[in-house]
């Protein structure tokens, strides 16, 4: 079964946005002139069809083109790379939509875990859950332990590290990992919590393997993975991992040049709801609305409707939303968000280290207090 790709396109007229979409599906597969397309299994099979083009508004179309998974094969990599490759570089084109079809699905069957799996890691049946970001950069390991069993203590669900966290003189990776796991660990034990601690993947290409391993063995709850700089087969490749046994937190550090033109990248819900979603994200960061980025509301709730809809690939995955967040602004993000989301809360909390505990505990009974109301 063939998988389909939605275009959003810049044309003259619908026979131009014809012409476009011809051209897309003969540059994301063969990439070579129509009239030289081998007869048989190439043109028949591998060669992209374009299956409808529609206007939406006037100089805009929107194209449908499927793809055979023979062009693809069982690489993400490659998925991505037919889904959106040298035509991400021409002006005019946005991916609105991917549709993966019953043959990937198979081949990339989505998350290990997602919303009901990760519930049942933290403890909580129902309800929105909480993930302070240990930061910033610059502190000892311990600063970051201790940073960690405070968000415990007032009731954390996740413990995230922050993306910039990676092999800073002052916290190594292993030295920073081991020490705030035994500290989340301890903390739970001493306050029957079962929040998780998830670090930030990070390191030299030929040590990512072996850091996965030591964090695993460390007692991680999962890994954090930036997409756009380690590559969404990454993501495929520890949720596919029984053996790892690790979810993962998708961040979306480097993505940003992908949504800010609306003419050229991917829908938001695509970048940050579909693929992560389809790779095997369990958890989706995203800037929130209000916060310092500027994603609009309607964008944030494109991404979370793209993670949590049921006829998506695989389970439902987890929104994340990041800035912004505050006491004040939980019940307007429990009526936008419901229940299954996890809230980042970073800068808001550090206004007193020693005593992050009272303001995680602050914003648990906030949003419990808005799910009630």
């Amino acid at each position: 079964m063939r998988f389909t790709v939605t275009y959003r396109i810049r044309a003259a007229d619908l026979a131009d946005a014809r012409a476009r979409a011809e051209a897309v599906a003969l540059e994301q597969t063969v990439e070579i002139p129509r009239a030289v397309v081998p007869k048989g299994y190439v043109k028949d099979e591998i060669l992209g069809r374009v299956e409808e083009v529609g206007t939406l508004t006037e100089g805009v179309f929107q194209a449908k083109i499927s793809y055979s998974p023979d062009s693809a094969g069982d690489e993400f990599s490659q998925f991505l790379n037919v889904v959106f490759g040298n035509s991400s570089i021409q002006q005019g084109i946005r991916v609105t939509g991917v549709e993966p079809g019953e043959t990937m699905l198979k081949r990339f069957p989505g998350p290990r875990f997602g919303i009901r799996g990760i519930r049942a890691r933290v403890g909580r049946a129902k309800g929105g859950m909480i993930a302070p970001v240990l930061k910033p950069m610059g502190q000892p390991p311990g600063a970051f332990a201790a940073l960690a069993a405070g968000c415990v203590r007032g009731g954390a669900d996740i413990i995230k590290e922050d993306h910039g966290l990676a092999g800073q003189a002052t916290a190594p990776f292993e030295a920073r990992v081991e020490a705030v796991a035994k500290a989340v660990a301890r903390a739970n034990r001493d306050h029957g919590r079962s929040a998780i601690y998830i670090p930030n993947l990070s390191g030299p290409a030929d040590q990512i393997e072996a850091r996965l391993r030591f964090a695993r063995d460390a007692g991680a709850g999962g890994a954090i993975v930036m997409p756009g700089l380690l590559g969404f087969g990454m993501v495929h490749r520890i949720a596919r991992d029984a053996g790892l046994d690790l979810p993962v937190m998708t961040h979306p550090s480097f993505l940003g040049p992908w949504v800010l033109s609306p003419d050229t990248g991917m829908d938001h819900g695509v970048i940050f709801g579909t693929l992560p979603r389809l790779a095997g994200a369990d958890i989706s960061v995203f800037p929130n609305v209000g916060g310092r980025f500027g994603f609009s509301a309607a964008e944030c709730s494109q991404i979370a409707d793209a993670c949590r809809d049921p006829a998506g690939p695989g389970a439902l995955t987890l929104p994340s939303p990041g800035g912004g967040m505050s006491v004040g602004r939980a019940g307007d993000m429990v009526r936008m968000y419901g229940q299954d989301v996890v809230y980042l809360l970073g800068g808001s909390l550090l206004a007193d280290p020693p005593n992050i505990h009272l303001a995680v505990a602050a914003m648990r009974e906030a949003v419990d207090r808005a799910e009630e109301s």
